[in-house]
């Protein structure tokens, strides 16, 4: 029902550009967001029924005050609230100073630490309208390369060609090389994957900017075990944690994250 609603709604649609090296698993359909991953978020938003959303807020403590959570942020006051579910990445529950410290029982905290995840960096080109990059492909994987896994044409594989829109190029790195160069100086990191971009696809004109993300925690590699999508951990007031960390990177998991956190809440309101 989540894919009928998007795709109905144009928010997700078929993947039919031509995927070089895609392992295609029996059974398994593909889709691809015209307007980004983001805008699958945006669509559930703006279903919220005016849920008053707030980006850039670094949470750093959870305590128990008077019977509701008190969250402090590196920046701006405390704010008290009645239910915490937090979907961060696992090691990152983990770092969370206050109260939630000594909540977080012994066997839950053995849990919790068995979390992994892979480790990247991404690398976005874009370029000019009207700059023609000349591939067979939309996106390609890539099996015989140290520093590089995945390159895509960006707007070939989501099917927006327009001579107003300049063509835009994400390149993803391989696990092993995101963990080698974890700490690595970013600028030193962008040029080693430049250079290996060069010799992979040759005839890429220059861009106009480039810009590289570091994706520390990229894609969950296993899973927190014996959860069913969630963990409570304090219920009155309701604390709770889940998202793909305790599911699969991938947008099944996350629903089924998602639908298993709303049952949890609902039983609590």
């Amino acid at each position: 029902s989540f894919y009928e609603e998007l795709l109905s709604h144009g928010i997700l649609k078929l993947l039919t550009a031509p995927i070089e090296g895609m392992v295609v698993k029996e059974g398994s359909c593909n889709y691809m967001a015209p307007q980004g991953i983001s805008s699958v978020v945006k669509f559930y938003l703006k279903q919220s029924a005016g849920a008053d959303v707030f980006y850039e807020q670094h949470v750093t403590h959870i305590s128990l005050r008077d019977g509701k959570w008190e969250v402090s942020r590196k920046m701006g006051p405390t704010e008290q609230f009645d239910i915490v579910i937090l979907t961060m990445p696992v090691p990152q529950i983990l770092q969370l100073q206050g109260d939630i410290v000594n909540i977080i029982n012994e066997s839950q905290k053995q849990q919790l630490q068995s979390a992994s995840y892979s480790s990247r960096y991404a690398l976005g080109l874009f370029y000019e309208a009207g700059t023609q990059i000349d591939v067979p492909w939309a996106a390609q994987y890539i099996t015989d390369n140290p520093c590089i896994r995945f390159i895509s044409i960006d707007n070939k594989k989501r099917n927006i060609e327009s001579p107003e829109i300049g063509p835009s190029v994400v390149v993803h790195t391989t696990m092993m090389f995101g963990s080698e160069h974890l700490d690595s100086d970013p600028a030193e990191v962008q040029q080693l994957i430049l250079s290996h971009l060069e010799r992979i696809v040759p005839s890429l004109p220059k861009p106009v900017s480039i810009k590289c993300q570091k994706w520390r925690y990229s894609q969950v590699t296993k899973a927190v075990p014996s959860c069913l999508g969630q963990m409570i951990l304090h219920t009155q007031p309701l604390l709770i944690c889940g998202g793909d960390g305790f599911t699969h990177s991938n947008f099944d998991g996350c629903i089924d994250s998602a639908m298993s956190l709303a049952e949890a809440v609902k039983s609590h309101l």
